[in-house]
């Protein structure tokens, strides 16, 4: 019997840089073409990792690329970025990594130096990570057709012992938190690009947040419903996709929502939404209402954790919708992100 061909609802006639940004397009292009052929008739949310059981023993697997432009920014590089991005991903599927394998496409007349010195961030970022990289594989492109420097990874990693993620495992009542601030990581990129004439005292966030992560871990496991780093499409785009998993509202509390003077001033002048600018080194908690206090105090004492707050919360409606209370009495509704406003960040 012939196996029925999967149901594909992707119907853009081209792919656009706006199918890379995280937004509405990444998640048409994912779920319309991607996950139908490639990952069957699975009906479990789509995360940042799979924990997969090989021989009886649970692994956290991942995969990622970074096409960052330029390659180096106040605050990091590529080179670390990909690390820290990876480990990232891994952590907040609930597990910490352990290794990596490293891809990189060089162009023809790329700088050795320019190269020794992405290398170089890669070793400190692993080492600083506790991760270690266990080979790979090197291209080398025609010159004009990689923009320098593009890396891919993939990592692996162990569970964290009882936590247990899911979207779907939200209830009313739970409590959104947040690492840190939002919005450092694209603004820098965008302000190290040269094409505005703007000038501002902000450095990328990116870093590895498993050590935060594991101390929350340790204070609220039993109450930790899920995790995500909101990357490309920032924390509203990442809370729809909660928002839509789980068939529940989210209610945001604007004025609480920590933004850097600059980040918040920078996106004023350019008209963006600091929601939807992407970070490298913050994560996003929904906890049981029990453990909040518990989450946030654990979060705050940590390294790199002390602005850590509650953001909101879930509710019951407006189902799959994300709303934010602004600070004058009135909600908004919180989209995902349209269209590629900053693209090549990540």
């Amino acid at each position: 019997m012939a196996t029925a061909l999967p149901k594909i609802r992707f119907r853009d006639p081209q792919i656009e840089m706006a199918h890379g940004a995280g937004g509405k397009a990444s998640r048409r292009l994912i779920e319309g073409l991607f996950a139908p052929i490639l990952c069957g008739l699975s009906s479990e949310p789509l995360a940042d990792a799979a924990i997969v059981s090989i021989n009886g023993a649970d692994i956290a697997i991942t995969a990622d690329s970074f096409v960052v432009s330029p390659l180096a920014f106040p605050g990091g590089s590529i080179g670390e970025l990909a690390v820290n991005g990876t480990v990232n991903d891994l952590a907040v599927s609930g597990a910490r990594a352990e290794v990596l394998v490293v891809t990189y496409v060089l162009e023809a007349g790329l700088p050795t130096e320019i190269l020794e010195a992405e290398v170089r961030a890669m070793g400190r970022a692993a080492s600083a990570a506790k991760v270690a990289i266990a080979g790979g594989d090197t291209k080398v492109v025609e010159h004009g057709k990689a923009d320098k420097m593009y890396i891919t990874t993939a990592g692996v990693g162990r569970p964290i012992p009882g936590v247990q993620l899911s979207a779907r495992s939200a209830r009313p009542g739970d409590v959104i938190l947040i690492s840190g601030p939002i919005g450092d990581h694209g603004i820098t990129i965008l302000l190290a690009r040269g094409d505005l004439d703007l000038e501002a005292d902000i450095c990328s966030d990116t870093r590895p947040v498993i050590d935060l992560v594991e101390a929350l871990a340790k204070a609220a496991a039993p109450g930790l419903r899920w995790m995500r780093d909101p990357t490309r499409g920032g924390v509203a785009t990442t809370l729809n996709e909660f928002a839509r998993d789980c068939a529940l509202g989210v209610c945001l509390f604007e004025d609480r929502i920590p933004v850097h003077d600059a980040v918040r001033g920078a996106c004023e002048l350019l008209g963006l939404d600091p929601l939807h600018i992407a970070n490298e080194g913050q994560f996003l908690a929904v906890v049981a209402p029990e453990y909040a206090d518990a989450a946030l105090e654990a979060l705050q004492s940590a390294p790199g954790g002390r602005h850590a707050c509650r953001i909101g919360e879930v509710r019951e409606q407006p189902a799959r919708s994300v709303l934010a209370s602004t600070p004058y009495g009135g909600t908004r509704i919180v989209d995902m992100l349209v269209g590629d406003p900053l693209p090549r960040i990540c």
